[in-house]
């Protein structure tokens, strides 16, 4: 377990890549395909709404998501208290948070002030300087007390702030600096925080007390609030990322009580350190490297018979930059899907795998339908335009008609969802019944395509085997800062 964490993960390496798959899962994953192809031929040899088919599928797929979260959300209705006990402080564990940061001197004072002003905050906060080349170094020496460390080695505590400490690395991307940080923390808990994420004053608390309240707990995620630039298209990304970000975390909640969550968010995530440990690390291969990050978890613990948990943290909040424009947007959501889809390919044969429980029978399913979700909603959206110029009247009134249902159904989900998150958090900002109801009626035709568009780029940036990242511009945090 002191063994070097590069070391640990070159280990693991090879068993990444040289999984095969399973009958299960190449039917499963086939058959997304074969599908598509199917409903998609429909469309030129059937008539009437049916001929839609391809879009039919897409709604019926995703009006059944719906209703799973909002059974398996059903709980929060319950929930008028905070989720975590008020524990006494020496029953915490010990928390330290690490900063991955390239870069990032625009943002890093405030993400910096945030962790300074945790209530029964961290232990150790380690800025895992990842190669910066910009005024980081100016930044941390006479604004932070701190005294550059030699390269690869962890600085003294600062001169203002015991604990905050500076860690140098060679640029070799962020899951490499955040490896390198948790190999020289002491505490039981590690907290990765992203350069561009603002914690609320309580998050580490929350954090550690979840921790103290399930030892089999080994990663949670908290709740992120989108924040963007200023601008006119920031202001409308920021509109609808709210939304999105309140339904995904409402649906990690529905995962989590399966059993089968599998995304945290690593710019605000806590993990167990042994159990960071025990499987290698993150994967400096991996375009998302905490969601690949939970498969390997997720794996070790059947392995082993550990009965680890996942979990996401009600009471943990943080708000973190989010694209204010289409071309970062894109550039972001193309990232994710690319990693998401080579994680699933990483990991195909737990897919359809009764070993796992209902992760692999229920949640790994489901994520292979994911990687087709967004080809089927283009299709979808692409024969409505053809029907529509081409003049087939009576398909298009149906086809609307079905939208027209869909809308509807969505809009139930969108307050439902707000509903409940206010309860959950206790948070009322940025939730208004009257813009959600709003919302709901303008994504389809418009922040929808966006994601999916988004995620046909990944698709081709996962085939051609993209690595790089994009430089993402941060305004949000920066322009709430000037302020």
């Amino acid at each position: 377990m002191k063994q070097n964490l590069e070391q640990a993960f070159a280990l693991a390496s090879p068993r990444i890549v040289s999984r095969g798959t399973t009958l299960s899962s190449t039917l499963i994953h086939a058959s997304v395909v074969a599908v598509w192809l199917l409903l998609f031929a429909r469309a030129f040899f059937l008539h009437g709404v049916v001929a839609w088919s391809t879009g039919i599928a897409y709604v019926i797929y995703d009006t059944v998501l719906l209703a799973f979260v909002t059974w398996k959300t059903l709980p929060l209705m319950r929930r008028a208290a905070p989720l975590e006990p008020d524990y006494d402080r020496r029953s915490l564990p010990d928390i330290g948070v690490v900063v991955a940061s390239h870069n990032e001197a625009a943002v890093l004072p405030v993400t910096i002030a945030a962790l300074l002003r945790q209530v029964h905050g961290p232990a150790q906060i380690v800025i895992a300087d990842d190669g910066s080349t910009d005024h980081t170094r100016a930044l941390l020496t006479e604004r932070f007390g701190l005294v550059a460390p030699a390269e690869g080695k962890l600085s003294a505590p600062s001169s203002l702030h015991p604990n905050l400490f500076w860690l140098r690395m060679p640029h070799g991307g962020k899951a490499r600096a955040l490896n390198a940080a948790i190999t020289v923390m002491s505490t039981d808990i590690v907290m990765t925080v992203d350069a561009d994420t603002l914690l609320d004053d309580d998050a580490t608390y929350a954090m550690r007390a979840a921790f103290a309240s399930a030892p089999k707990l080994v990663a949670a995620a908290g709740l992120l609030v989108p924040v963007c630039g200023k601008s006119a298209s920031g202001r409308v990304l920021q509109w609808f990322q709210t939304y999105e970000y309140m339904r995904n975390f409402i649906a990690r909640f529905a995962w989590m009580r399966a059993d089968s969550l599998l995304l945290v968010s690593g710019a605000f995530a806590s993990f167990r350190r042994d159990a960071l440990l025990d499987v290698g690390g993150f994967d400096p291969q991996c375009l998302v490297e905490d969601y690949e990050l939970i498969h390997r978890l997720r794996r070790y613990s059947v392995d082993h018979g550990l009965g680890w948990d996942v979990r996401v943290v009600g009471d943990a909040h943080a708000q973190t930059d989010a694209p204010d424009n289409l071309g970062s947007f894109l550039r972001q959501r193309r990232r994710w899907f690319a990693g998401f889809l080579q994680t699933q390919y990483w990991n195909r044969d737990m897919t359809g795998n009764r070993r796992y429980g209902t992760l692999g029978m229920l949640m790994l399913p489901v994520k292979a339908l994911d990687t087709m979700q967004p080809i089927y909603g283009l299709t979808a959206f692409g024969l409505l335009l053809a029907f529509v110029f081409g003049r087939h009247g009576a398909i298009v009134v149906s086809i609307f008609s079905v939208i027209g249902l869909k809308t509807a159904i969505d809009l139930a989900f969108y307050l439902w969802s707000v509903h409940l998150y206010r309860r959950w958090t206790g948070k009322r900002s940025g939730s208004s019944m009257g813009m959600a109801m709003l919302a709901a009626i303008a994504e389809p035709f418009t922040f929808q395509l966006l994601r999916h568009l988004g995620a046909a780029l990944g698709w081709l940036h996962f085939l051609r085997g993209g690595r790089s990242w994009g430089v993402q511009r941060r305004t949000g945090l920066v322009a709430r800062d000037e302020t």
